[in-house]
């Protein structure tokens, strides 16, 4: 009778009644588009009050068919739901970028957004269509400045509340508001600025929840969110940026960068900040459109592969994206969704052993490195190895360990479980259809130049796409957090993996071929003929059915005894150093500037007499880290460790990190610290172990605290180019007296 006989009494209610219940976790706007059918991202019209499909006329259609004449008819009715899907090129969405600069009392104090107690001093809009504009609030005291942005329409205003009015017209005047961080700041700020100024609830365009910023009108898309998917930074840009910062992704992918500053941002003339603000809403907006419009392209993509919405594919992780797809296919076919325990509970749990603590089955082969320098070295990868051993072997959790006894001599090598020869599994036809498609079809067609350069660039992107999912796939079903997570399965996968990296490391010292290192999915070669790495990949596709690439060619590479762990150029100079997450940010900068010019003098090693000179000079490089420091020669500018403090410091209740503490030190000197401060602060021998660098002294520093960050930073390259990092100290070991 009322909601809450169904689950908010104490008792009584219908939910302790039932026993358990299914689906109920899926958000209300996902079952909308699972139970009416409804591909995001594909075009619809509405006729009488309903969305219908638009009729399509997809190119290269009936050639892709072709290819899978000889497949069963449920692969065949499987393909024909999902071509339109990769077929329809992107439309062209009109789009505006956004960032906003506001006034902040201390340069180093990030305002905000929750207090949203400064104002607002300029927001620039960059759109698909053109628009160039800047609104820049009248303060007293700025300079006018000279060098304006070229080609961009500035308005001044002398009300903040005006020009945030304005702001809310251009967003609302655009189906796609692109911003950079703007769950984060942009729109919260500017949304809690408008309530300060008295701006009523529906005059503001933006609805916030705990870590979105939406629209009523129109989509918010975060690129922050979007480039912190380590998928779409692995898979889709080939881990071309490291740190998920504007700058570093732009210069990376644009070759565009921030313009500079020597002072704040409340410090700047109109001129300067006009140009600076614009600059980074014109990066927002070029991010998109670099590569005739890459990014929004494998957005819309992802969209119609996940069947999510452009606000849900922007901000989840792959764990959400192939989730929600498979969810999608379980009810078009009219499946109940399982819970975990379900799965679990009709097929058990792994019956190997892992290896690596906390892991749950043993996962997939890494062989022991030969130590040493090896120039022109082949690495052979197998395409998409796990999803083609998903789709041969017919992994899925509905059908491996079935009840039928015929089938239980269909054994996966290695392990007890066997697979279903009655029927096809959900997963295995899925995954499977998309490593066909795409192996078949678009991969090969995207580098076809008979091809018009529109056909040719879209499969490109649609390649990509279905690479980011392929290759996320096992990795996402293998984890216990996955919500069709099946043991079985999972364990069944690397197994196979593990039978067919032994064998193809067997056929290759079969042929001759030098093997020096192999992990998971591929082997590095040492200068491999071409004849022997053509028997290789025939070798491959013919007995084991699965596909086998050139992947990468190194100039050289270094390996150490341990694995997982090398160093190697690319041909194009790219250093590649197996393990490294990349500089963060808030790494002091005498450890940020050694790292870059190590790396540098890598970059330029082509042959085993510059490798020479490249290891003594990275010696010289830590030798000369370790004595600046022991001799306090660094600044403590250049020592410091920058933190911003994400909330205020009486939030952190459970811990105290070491930023914290230094900023309660900075507050008991009666300094004033609010929430987005950046804290600079240094290591220091005293019991607290910190201290800003506003209070500190260079001869209080912990120099062995400071000596484990070069360790760190330097010991894993230093180990691959057979260098051990205590004797580049001068630290002697105790069997070197004997």
């Amino acid at each position: 009778k009322d909601p809450l006989s169904i689950g908010g009494k104490p008792r009584k209610s219908l939910r302790d009644l039932l026993p358990a219940c299914w689906e109920a976790h899926i958000k209300y706007h996902n079952c909308y588009i699972y139970d009416r059918g409804i591909i995001p991202g594909m075009p619809y019209r509405v006729v009488e009050g309903e969305l219908k499909p638009v009729g399509l006329d997809l190119e290269g259609g009936e050639e892709v068919k072709a290819l899978f004449s000889n497949e069963a008819e449920e692969v065949k009715e499987a393909l024909n739901q999902w071509l339109p899907l990769l077929l329809y090129p992107a439309p062209d969405i009109r789009r505006v970028a956004l960032d906003i600069e506001v006034y902040s009392p201390m340069p180093d104090r990030v305002p905000d957004p929750r207090e949203a107690e400064y104002e607002v001093i300029c927001l620039a809009f960059s759109g698909s269509d053109g628009l160039r504009k800047v609104l820049m609030l009248r303060r007293e005291g700025v300079e006018e400045g000279k060098d304006w942005p070229e080609g961009v329409e500035i308005e001044f205003y002398g009300d903040e509340r005006k020009m945030l009015a304005e702001a809310f017209k251009q967003i609302s005047s655009y189906p796609v508001l692109l911003t950079f961080n703007g769950d984060g700041f942009d729109l919260r700020y500017l949304c809690h600025r408008a309530r300060r100024l008295g701006f009523r609830k529906e005059e503001i365009p933006i609805l916030l929840t705990k870590d979105a910023a939406l629209l009523p009108v129109g989509v918010h898309v975060d690129l922050y969110r979007f480039f912190h998917n380590k998928s779409v930074q692995v898979y889709a840009f080939g881990n071309r940026y490291r740190e998920v910062t504007l700058d570093a992704i732009a210069e990376a992918l644009i070759g565009y960068t921030k313009i500079p500053l020597s002072k704040s941002v409340s410090e700047l003339s109109y001129s300067e900040l006009a140009s600076y603000c614009f600059r980074d809403a014109d990066i927002v907006l070029k991010l998109t459109s670099f590569q005739d419009d890459l990014l929004m392209k494998l957005l819309l993509l992802f969209m119609r592969l996940s069947k999510l919405s452009l606000e849900d594919v922007s901000r989840l992780g792959i764990s959400g994206w192939i989730k929600n797809m498979l969810y999608f296919e379980h009810r078009r076919r009219g499946y109940l969704i399982p819970r975990p325990e379900d799965i679990v509970g009709a097929k058990g749990q792994a019956v190997t052993r892992a290896l690596i603590k906390g892991k749950k089955y043993l996962g997939a082969i890494v062989l022991e490195p030969k130590p040493g320098v090896y120039f022109n070295v082949l690495v052979l990868d197998f395409t998409s190895l796990y999803p083609s051993i998903v789709k041969t072997r017919n992994l899925s959790y509905e059908v491996i360990n079935c009840p039928h006894e015929e089938c239980k001599s269909n054994v996966i090598p290695g392990t007890s479980h066997w697979v279903c020869l009655k029927r096809k599994g959900l997963t295995s036809l899925v995954i499977g259809l998309l490593r066909d498609i795409r192996a078949y079809w678009f991969k090969p067609k995207s580098k076809d130049k008979s091809l018009p350069p529109g056909i040719r660039g879209w499969y490109g992107v649609v390649d990509r796409s279905l690479k980011v999912i392929l290759n996320a796939s096992y990795g996402v079903m293998g984890a216990e957090s996955f919500p069709l997570y099946c043991p079985p399965v999972a364990e069944s996968t690397t197994a196979v993996g593990r039978y067919i990296i032994t064998k193809t490391i067997e056929k290759a010292q079969e042929l001759g071929m030098k093997v020096i290192y192999g992990d998971t999915d591929s082997i590095f070669v040492y200068e491999p003929s071409t004849d022997q790495v053509e028997k290789l990949v025939d070798w491959s596709e013919d007995e084991l059915k699965v596909d086998l690439d050139v992947d990468k060619k190194y100039r050289y590479v270094a390996f150490p005894s341990l694995k997982k762990n090398y160093v190697g150029v690319l041909e194009d100079g790219t250093v590649d150093i197996k393990g490294m997450i990349g500089k963060k940010r808030n790494t002091p900068d005498f450890l940020k500037e050694a790292f870059s010019e190590m790396i540098k003098l890598l970059s330029h090693v082509g042959s085993q007499g510059d490798f020479e000179e490249a290891k003594k000079a990275v010696r010289d490089i830590v030798q000369e880290c370790y004595s600046k420091l022991k001799s306090k020669k660094y600044s403590l500018d250049e020592l410091a460790f920058r933190v911003m403090l994400s909330k205020p410091v009486k939030g952190y209740v459970k811990t105290t990190p070491q930023h914290v503490k230094a900023a309660k030190l900075l507050m008991s000197h009666g300094r004033e610290v609010k929430a987005g401060d950046i804290i600079a602060f240094v290591k220091t021998k005293d019991s607290l172990g910190v201290k800003p660098i506003q209070l500190a002294r260079i001869d209080e520093i912990d120099v062995d605290k400071y000596v484990g960050h070069i360790r760190t930073t330097f010991e894993q390259v230093l180990e691959a180019l057979g260098v051990n990092f205590d004797e580049v100290l001068g630290v002697k070991k105790l069997e070197w007296f004997f």
